[in-house]
């Protein structure tokens, strides 16, 4: 079948103008956040309505086509694209409604964190997001969702409230505590495998002051400030959750990177005694979370070329600095680096089997990035995460899986349940979101 016949096909059955197989939104919608993703997809459908993901699904099972759902666009390993199959790109469902007397919202599954952040804040409210603003909010959430907020509040999925949600067959449901329990049960970490996520019940929580920001050392320093962090992190309250890295500066030079975030009462100048006078610093109070979300985000603008590893270790042990230092220092383009996730607090207090996201003891999530203009940095970072592995706990964290990731796994002792959901709702696997082990 041809990407015209596809079109043809659709086109009868939505509304004008949402069907593309070239122009400018067929352009938009392929582009993603990885530049070395090189699929194409056949056909474009811009969903407008959670009737165009039903009449989209359903093709898409009639005529034989993969199908996939395109929201930021951040997955690194391009799930986001169907090559030669048929794109569902929800960025039009990008609604973000608040009712500040419950503190909650509803966001539709095109929305991005920022926005969520936004919308949140207009009412004097804030959310439980990443570490990047620029993300599909439903896509972080439904695969975990690492954050600064995470001691305080927990994961991005520890604070869905409800899903509407479009099965394999084309049918509307809506899942949550009361109705659907088992696939409410999945869909918390276990990523897009059950449907296409339409809109979201979200959980806010009152706005607190913020302060946060990064410091900068040398990476020669490396050794004796991680061992610093891991003294802080070893007691941190919950209000505190510290972000670390190994990147380059603004200089361009190697530097480690700290970065906490204080939900509530900081100080700053306590936590830098602590761990060291640094090169630079740009910790403070910040009014809006929505506006300092933005300074990470230039961090890793879209475009270049990314390939990633994760590994999930218990904490900075003086075998795992060694590997980190020396990963930094082996690293063939200057562009590639360390993101190091504080995982703890309240995420950690979250049963094992209580979601389908299964890690929820104290631990650093690696983010292995390795990054490049015109080719990504894949075999340093296969390199570095061998090095971890001896260190490393069992698993990976899904939504940073590539397809063919040796360490995949994720759901530990959560598998075999999210298999018989699985099977139970998707029997054909028509959505093959992360691998379900």
């Amino acid at each position: 079948m041809t990407a015209e016949d596809a079109a043809r096909a659709l086109r009868a059955r939505l509304p004008a103008g949402q069907v593309h197989t070239s122009g400018p939104q067929y352009a938009s919608a392929a582009a993603v956040w990885n530049a070395a993703v090189l699929a194409r997809p056949a056909v474009v459908v811009e969903c407008r309505s959670t009737a165009d993901v039903q009449a989209s699904v359903r093709a898409a099972r009639e005529l034989g086509l993969p199908l996939s759902v395109r929201s930021g666009g951040h997955d690194w390993a391009g799930r986001a694209i169907a090559d030669g199959g048929i794109t569902l790109d929800l960025r039009p469902l990008n609604r973000v409604a608040v009712d500040s007397g419950r503190r909650a919202a509803v966001v539709g599954g095109g929305a991005r964190a920022n926005a969520v952040l936004a919308g949140a804040e207009a009412h004097g409210l804030t959310a439980a997001v990443g570490t990047i603003g620029t993300v599909g909010f439903a896509g972080l959430a439904l695969g975990g969702g690492y954050g600064p907020f995470l001691g305080e509040y927990g994961l991005a999925a520890d604070n869905l409230l409800g899903a509407e949600i479009v099965l394999a067959d084309g049918e509307v449901v809506l899942a949550n505590a009361a109705r659907l329990p088992d696939l409410w049960w999945a869909l918390r970490g276990g990523g897009g495998n059950f449907g296409v996520v339409t809109a979201l019940g979200v959980r806010l929580h009152e706005a607190r002051p913020i302060t946060t920001g990064p410091a900068w050392y040398p990476a020669s320093e490396a050794a004796r400030v991680f061992a610093a962090v891991a003294e802080i992190q070893a007691d941190a309250p919950d209000e505190l959750t510290v972000q670390t890295g190994v990147l380059a500066g603004a200089g361009g030079s190697l530097c480690v990177l700290v970065w906490p975030t204080w939900c509530g009462p900081a100080d700053p100048d306590g936590f830098l005694a602590r761990v060291g006078h640094p090169l630079a610093s740009q910790i403070e109070t910040v009014s809006s979370y929505a506006a300092e979300i933005a300074r990470r985000d230039a961090m890793f603008p879209s475009g270049r070329s990314v390939a990633i590893r994760t590994r999930s270790l218990p904490s900075f042990t003086p075998e795992v600095v060694s590997v980190l230092a020396s990963a930094a220092e082996t690293r063939t383009s200057p562009l590639s680096g360390l993101s190091i996730h504080h995982f703890h607090g309240s995420a950690a207090r979250v049963s094992a089997t209580a979601t389908a996201f299964p890690l929820r003891e104290d631990h650093l999530m690696v983010e292995i990035l390795g990054l490049g203009e015109g080719n990504d940095d894949r075999a340093w970072a296969e390199t570095t995460s061998a090095a971890l592995a001896p260190h490393a706990l069992p698993g990976a964290y899904a939504n940073l899986l590539g397809p063919d990731v040796p360490e995949a796994d994720p759901f530990g002792r959560n598998a075999g349940r999210l298999r018989d959901i699985k099977h139970r709702y998707d029997p054909d696997g028509v959505f093959r979101a992360i691998p379900l082990g």
